[in-house]
């Protein structure tokens, strides 16, 4: 399946891929410091393993920054 992850398409070899498989995949540290947004709607971490990403999805991984 192809996806946009963060603006570039991405092809991905899985055909069921769950948000927590696509962290997991992206080898993404501190996944607990990343929210997920799906074709503009934020996903809920504490459905992360039930969510699947699904093909022509825009998926956008949001990382929380400190600073001042």
């Amino acid at each position: 399946m192809e996806i946009r992850l963060n603006g570039e398409p991405r092809f991905i070899n899985a055909a069921n891929l769950t948000v927590a498989g696509l962290l997991e995949m992206e080898q993404v540290p501190s996944p607990e410091m990343v929210a997920v947004q799906i074709d503009g709607e934020i996903v809920h971490r504490c459905s992360y393993h039930d969510t699947m990403v699904g093909d022509s999805n825009q998926v956008d991984l949001l990382y929380f920054m400190a600073g001042g």
